[in-house]
């Protein structure tokens, strides 16, 4: 703090940092918020999927045992297929709070499905519901792929912003606040110091003013006394010294 020289610019300028850092702050812990709400769904609905996916994994192996049992082994016959994908994942962005978060999806390349003629002995049926539950089986294999990638991501993120959030809250506005205070605190006492000074000076001035007064009255007074003592000198009668009769008369 000592560093910083407590001025009012430096007081202005740390006043608009520590309203910048508050602004930062509450738009940070809303995003937080956000993000705790966007992680919690996710949580629920991973754990939902792999309890679908534990259903769908039984059901579909089950029913391409079945599928065995009907039509025979027929994965030779599927491998010496064209192996064209008929499903490919494609792989998008969503944005959670200025959080960009992958997202697979699913979509179908319009390719002609091989082995159609898989099941014309038996089992036909078989082999069709083996193919649709394992295409749903698919499904929720990518759904939850997407939701793994994404809940990672969020978990990362959310601790980025919890961080920025508690050195906001912890760290840098107390530092703020506290150099703000320093501040108050040396400019309040510059501010008694200014005015011990000017009380001094105008005590000062007042003295000599009294000093200068007192002795211009002093001055009057010795000019009033000066006047008095001539006045009385002149007055006295001059003629009084001399005797009338002394004189000779004088003759025209």
């Amino acid at each position: 703090m000592s560093e910083v020289p407590p001025t009012r610019m430096n007081q202005q300028i740390f006043k608009g940092k520590l309203k910048a850092a508050q602004g930062g702050h509450k738009l940070l812990k809303k995003k937080a918020d956000a993000l705790k709400v966007k992680f919690r769904d996710y949580a629920k609905n991973i754990a939902e999927t792999k309890n679908s996916m534990a259903t769908d994994s039984s059901g579909a192996y089950f029913s391409l045992t079945q599928a065995e049992y009907a039509a025979g082994n027929f994965k030779q016959k599927v491998a010496e297929g064209s192996m064209t994908a008929r499903v490919r994942v494609g792989a998008g962005v969503d944005n959670v709070a200025g959080v960009k978060l992958p997202v697979f999806t699913k979509y179908d390349t319009g390719a002609a499905a091989d082995n159609q003629s898989l099941g014309l002995v038996g089992g036909g049926k078989k082999i069709v519901a083996v193919r649709e539950k394992f295409t749903i089986l698919l499904e929720n294999l990518i759904k939850l792929a997407s939701l793994q990638t994404s809940f990672v991501t969020l978990d990362e993120a959310l601790k980025v912003t919890n961080r920025r959030v508690n050195a906001l809250e912890n760290v840098t506005i107390p530092k703020i606040e506290g150099t703000l205070a320093y501040i108050g605190r040396e400019l309040d006492e510059l501010e008694r110091e200014d005015f011990t000074r000017l009380k001094l000076v105008q005590g000062k001035k007042e003295v000599e003013q009294n000093e200068a007064d007192t002795a211009k009255d002093k001055a009057a007074a010795k000019a009033a006394m000066a006047g008095k003592s001539s006045g009385k000198e002149n007055d006295a009668d001059i003629t009084a010294q001399f005797d009338a009769n002394d004189d000779e008369d004088v003759v025209f």
